[in-house]
């Protein structure tokens, strides 16, 4: 079984869309095609992340306040880290926090941040089988004009993609346990008597 790289998920989307595959992103004998991989690939990558908490390319991480505190509204502020494409959860002992994500921080009136996000994921070879199925077709969506010319196989692509983001948000979220409402501890300890 081959691995999952950038280049073979742009490959393949070329061979849905029927054409030449490269072997880089520099590869001199399909340069026109190469170089438009490697231009589209980066953001559609991002884009395909951001869409949804992929269990794959989540992380968590606890942040510590940066020196410059906002100049008002919250008491501290924390930096993203540079892989993180969207936030999913900030707490501290467990538990959610109020805060703000601005201009690439996080401002909270805590000392200590946890933070669950999503993260640039770069490893393709660690990526879910959905995902992969995804990222191929989110690229012969992004391609197929460029490729072929043909408004009408862009209009095609673009549908499948919708349908195959569904399709694979749906089997992702399948291996997350139930949303709860609140925290947990303090509506057991409000309705746990009745249970």
């Amino acid at each position: 079984m081959t691995m999952a790289t950038a280049v073979s998920i742009c490959s393949n989307a070329l061979l849905m869309l029927g054409a030449q595959t490269i072997n880089d992103f520099a590869d001199q004998a399909n340069l026109d095609r190469a170089k438009l991989c490697a231009n589209l690939y980066p953001t559609q990558r991002d884009t395909m992340l951001r869409a949804h908490p992929w269990n794959c390319c989540i992380k968590r991480i606890v942040l510590a306040p940066i020196a410059e505190a906002p100049a008002f509204g919250y008491s501290h502020a924390f930096e993203l880290p540079a892989d993180c494409l969207r936030v999913l959860e900030v707490g501290t002992g467990g538990c959610q926090i109020d805060y703000l994500v601005e201009a690439r921080t996080i401002q909270a009136d805590t000392t200590v941040l946890e933070l669950r996000y999503v993260f640039r994921n770069e490893v393709e070879s660690s990526w879910d089988a959905h995902l992969i199925d995804l990222m191929t077709i989110a690229m012969a969506a992004v391609l197929a004009y460029p490729v072929t010319t043909s408004t009408s196989e862009r209009d095609s692509r673009k549908a499948e993609l919708r349908e195959a983001l569904r399709f694979a948000k749906a089997v992702d979220g399948q291996e997350d346990p139930p949303q709860t409402f609140g925290d947990e501890r303090l509506l057991g300890a409000r309705f746990g008597a009745f249970g």
